[in-house]
């Protein structure tokens, strides 16, 4: 379905943002890992947690109208 044009770039802006936290997250905890930093590494896993977030919440308000019955 086709967001609605008021709430399209909110919709687009947190799946860009989602995916964004998630690859800086995907990044910060290899790098993390591999340099024995544990501040390092929990910030990245707090930034994939984040990044999962907020795609939950897009894909949940795409989905409101479309209850299956």
């Amino acid at each position: 379905m086709v967001a609605r044009a008021g709430e399209g770039y909110l919709l687009l802006g947190k799946k860009l943002y989602g995916l964004l936290l998630i690859i800086l997250g995907f990044v910060l905890t290899a790098t993390g890992i591999y340099s024995t930093s544990m501040g390092l590494a929990t910030l990245g896993i707090l930034s994939l947690i984040a990044g999962l977030i907020l795609l939950a919440l897009k894909i949940a308000r795409r989905n409101e109208g479309s209850q299956i019955k």
